[in-house]
């Protein structure tokens, strides 16, 4: 299990998605074990909003559950939240499809690397980080282009989160990942397969 962690915006799913093109790992989207709204252990924002930068507002138990079925029995269901409407909206199965990586992104994925790594399931975790303004330029372009929540939270929200980055990048250095850039992980990636798998996908 390669897990990618990082702050909202950082780059991770793009970096997953890249390396499930090249290598064919199968991603899963950790961000989709949200709890729904109306849940009781579900934190608020000041803004009256779901807070979903705490990680209380996020099912590790169900994370860590599935990435072990996956692994074990090849495939695995896996729900789809939608982040606009703080709720989840179907399911979809993953498939292992003989691929011996699993890539497991999102922004509480550093919860996952002690769990993964007691199992014996663990083969990297790490930290993607850029500097605070790209990410926040990244993140509140991506979040109003999907329409995630009214403009003004977002904007607060991403400064909140500008300002809190070295320490949100800290707490998951705690937790096991080792930081990096998208392109670091990419080249770590080349090491992790041998040039022999490079050349075959």
């Amino acid at each position: 299990m390669l897990v990618l962690c990082g702050p909202s915006g950082a780059g991770k799913s793009r970096l997953a998605e890249r390396l499930h093109r090249r290598y064919g790992w199968p991603v899963m989207q950790l961000d989709d074990f949200y709890l729904p709204a109306g849940d009781p252990g579900l934190p608020m924002s000041p803004w009256g909003v779901p807070d979903w930068d705490d990680a209380a507002s996020w099912d590790l138990a169900a994370a860590v559950e599935a990435l072990g079925t996956l692994c074990r029995t090849g495939v695995a269901r896996i729900p789809v939240y939608d982040i606009a409407r703080s709720a989840v909206t179907g399911h979809h199965t993953l498939r292992l499809d003989g691929s011996d990586t699993v890539v497991a992104e999102g922004i509480f994925a550093a919860h996952t690397i002690g769990p993964l790594r007691e199992r014996g399931m663990l083969l990297a975790g790490w930290c993607i980080r850029n500097r605070p303004w790209l990410t926040f330029g990244r993140r509140l372009a991506r979040d109003l282009a999907e329409r995630r929540k009214p403009p003004l939270t977002l904007w607060r929200r991403g400064h909140t989160l500008r300002r809190t980055e070295p320490a949100i990048v800290q707490g998951q250095l705690a937790l096991g990942a080792e930081p990096m850039t998208a392109q670091q992980a990419e080249q770590r990636c080349r090491s992790l397969v041998g040039p022999a798998r490079e050349g075959t996908r």
